[in-house]
């Protein structure tokens, strides 16, 4: 009988099949990334939330300005047209970047975790980098990341193993 002890460490990476094994300085780098991937996940979880909770302010905004437009003035003069229409416009626009923000960081976190779409993953990273300070160092920590070559290879062997 074979001592089990005598095969090498089974693979932590999930993109990975359970009878695959790694040397063993190939399993660190497969736990190094498999961690960082997890915080980044983490992070666009962070994020998506950070941005869903500026959708209720747009909306705010265009209701406020389609709500001005029909109260009865009073007898004082009516609001100019433009700014009510700035208003509605305004909000709609803003809440609708904030749902697509929010949306977009909460597929990068889900397929962070699947290991699929990195190109979503890289632009959701590229566009997170105008959010100065914390989307920047996530964006720059996202391309580190899914530059490694190790990574790379996992997003390919999951995506392969996806498509058949």
């Amino acid at each position: 009988m074979a001592n089990p002890y005598d095969r090498p460490p089974q693979a932590p990476f999930a993109g990975y099949g359970p009878e695959a094994y790694l040397p063993p300085s190939q399993t660190r780098q497969a736990i190094l990334d498999e961690e960082h991937l997890r915080l980044l996940r983490i992070g666009y979880f962070i994020s998506a939330g950070y941005w869903a909770l500026f959708i209720p302010f747009g909306l705010v905004y265009a209701v406020m300005g389609l709500v001005f437009s029909h109260l009865p003035t009073g007898g004082g003069p009516p609001p100019p047209p433009f700014m009510l229409m700035f208003f509605g416009v305004f909000g709609a626009t803003f809440a609708g970047i904030a749902a697509l923000a929010a949306g977009m960081k909460l597929v990068t976190a889900i397929r962070l975790k699947e290991r699929r779409s990195r190109t979503l993953c890289l632009v959701t990273a590229g566009l997170s980098c105008f959010e100065i300070p914390y989307g920047t160092a996530l964006g720059i920590m996202t391309f580190t990341v899914l530059g490694r070559p190790s990574v790379r290879q996992a997003f390919e062997q999951a995506t392969h193993v996806a498509t058949r």
